[in-house]
């Protein structure tokens, strides 16, 4: 049977299972079932398979078999980028559910193999360690923690271990099609080098979230109205890393482009939807609002303080943001 990361957490409260129906929710269903944890489960239904209404109602079954609680959310997404569209649904559902179910941790059922092609794939796009270490076994979010119970396991193991217990699970055809990214990097690259390297993979994965937690100082982004700000970490990376996270919160991605510019210039606007401005000791996020007619007092106390010109037009709008920038340049 596999081991259980963070078991001694799992045993805290009640938490919350991201469950498909797949391979890995299953399997990690049934081992919190064994190891006496409390848990509900959430379900996504995306309707995009003809299947869909059957895993859903499976979930709901085995829920009920064994006295939990289902939650299930029905979407039907359209346009282009459908990954990215249901990333952002089924986490906004999770979120809720979080707030209003006390749940004590979110658990996925992330395993190995995941962790691998998510590493290989950022490597592919230029990212550094705190990128590639992204898929982690417990997880800090603003609102909540995410656990990974599974992440140090392999799929083939995750799938002996179905197939001597005879649970059953669904199979997601489209995780075989190779039109996704994700995909041709599974088949490709991480699933010959897992199982032919497992042992030694899991133990660099090891070594390389100590060195990430070395290397990375957290930062706590806090906001009045719609202004985020920070104090300043001790290095770049580490604030770079952080303003990166916090936009996403926001909904809005940073180019390579963008991150090189803030690097150099030490303010910059991301997508035309936010302006971030580093200065000596802290940093600010807000909304990005051009034109904007000012009167020639809050502009000369603006120049006075020098705050970045195109943070100003939010500021104007926003007394309680610009009283917060005033006292924070004032200590």
């Amino acid at each position: 049977m596999p081991n259980l990361l963070h078991l001694n957490l799992l045993q805290e409260g009640k938490s919350l299972l991201a469950f498909s129906g797949g391979v890995d929710s299953t399997a990690l269903f049934h081992l919190l079932l064994e190891n006496n944890i409390a848990f509900d489960i959430a379900h996504v239904n995306y309707h995009t398979r003809p299947v869909s209404n059957d895993e859903a109602q499976n979930a709901k079954m085995l829920a009920d078999k064994h006295n939990l609680v289902c939650h299930l959310h029905s979407c039907h997404l359209k346009g282009s980028n459908f990954e990215h569209r249901a990333r952002e649904e089924r986490h906004s559902f999770f979120e809720s559910l979080m707030k209003t179910g006390h749940y004590t941790y979110l658990l996925t059922a992330h395993q190995l193999n995941d962790r691998l092609e998510w590493m290989l794939m950022q490597l592919t796009r230029g990212a550094g360690l705190p990128e590639m270490m992204g898929i982690r076994s417990l997880d800090v979010k603003e609102n909540f923690t995410i656990l990974r119970p599974l992440l140090q396991h392999t799929r083939d193991e995750i799938e002996a271990y179905l197939h001597e217990h005879q649970h059953k699970h669904f199979i997601d055809e489209s995780n075989t099609d190779e039109r996704y990214t994700r995909n041709r990097f599974r088949k490709a690259y991480s699933t010959p080098l897992i199982r032919e390297y497992a042992d030694g993979l899991r133990r660099s994965f090891a070594y390389l979230d100590e060195d990430r937690e070395e290397i990375i100082e957290t930062l706590h982004f806090e906001h009045v109205d719609k202004l985020y700000y920070a104090k300043n970490p001790q290095t770049l990376r580490s604030l770079i890393y952080g303003i990166d996270k916090s936009l996403k919160r926001l909904g809005s991605v940073m180019s390579a482009n963008e991150k090189e510019a803030l690097r150099k210039e030490k303010w910059c606007v991301i997508g035309r939807q936010y302006i971030v401005v580093i200065e000596e000791s802290h940093t600010f996020i807000a909304p990005y609002i051009p034109h904007t007619t000012m009167d020639k007092e809050f502009k000369e106390a603006c120049r006075k303080l020098k705050i970045q010109a195109k943070l100003r037009g939010y500021l104007y709008i926003s007394p309680e943001a610009y009283t917060t920038i005033r006292r924070l340049k004032e200590l």
